[in-house]
């Protein structure tokens, strides 16, 4: 694919990806992530061809616009859309293939001083979350996600959803699966509910074989449990 042909794809990537775009105008005033891809395009050839100075100039007045940070170096493939982008940064060895969707304050970021292959690759058909951190000379599979705020470390297998910090493989198989926030787990909320539970385990135990009386003080724990509760909810309204 000759170049211009590649930022005519990157112009009409958007429209596939964003369902609030209403005209080509928005493109140029509410889209920095077309024109960081696209500045990237121009520093990229120029870092291969041996320019690597004035790539990193462009690519540092390229930041300043698009509040993105994308290293020259960086192989970014066909149809690649970074939603929003602010906040976005992408390392020198990174590789993402085709067709892959980033959202905003995403960092694919390197772990090591080392030379050579220290940040993330992306496989094609992959979803990074809004402000996750992929670290490493890792690999996220085909057709992955990654939760939103995820910190990645290892690799995630292809067709699977890895969400948490450290990131946990939750869903395998999930090719035609399209990634919604709201229905990913909490884990935080799991592991609480479960603490809970044991807890409440532990206490029957003892009541039972020991005969302990907590009613006192379970009364109190209720009273204050529903007084967060009558608080948080005043904060929501």
């Amino acid at each position: 694919m000759s170049f211009f042909k590649q930022i005519k794809e990157d112009f009409n990537v958007p429209k596939l990806n964003d369902p609030a775009l209403e005209s080509n105008l928005e493109l140029f005033f509410n889209y920095p992530g077309v024109w960081a891809i696209m500045s990237h395009r121009v520093t990229n050839k120029l870092y291969l061809k041996g320019w690597k100075r004035t790539a990193r100039v462009l690519g540092g007045i390229t930041s300043l616009f698009t509040k993105t940070d994308i290293h020259p170096a960086a192989t970014i493939g066909r149809r690649v859309f970074i939603d929003h982008a602010i906040g976005v940064v992408i390392g020198a060895t990174t590789i993402i293939e085709d067709d892959v969707l980033i959202y905003q304050g995403v960092t694919l970021g390197g772990v090591s001083l080392d030379k050579g292959k220290r940040h993330p690759t992306i496989k094609s058909n992959s979803v990074i979350g809004s402000g996750a951190k992929v670290l490493g000379n890792i690999t996220i599979g085909k057709n992955s996600k990654v939760g939103a705020n995820s910190v990645v470390v290892c690799d995630v297998p292809k067709n699977s959803t890895a969400v948490g910090v450290p990131a946990k493989i939750l869903k395998r198989d999930n090719k035609n699966c399209k990634l919604a926030h709201a229905d990913l787990p909490d884990i935080n909320k799991e592991m609480f509910k479960y603490l809970i539970e044991r807890i409440h385990v532990l206490e029957t135990a003892l009541k039972e074989e020991d005969g302990i009386d907590v009613s006192q003080k379970d009364k109190k724990l209720e009273e204050d449990y529903n007084k967060f509760i009558n608080a948080m909810n005043s904060i929501r309204k």
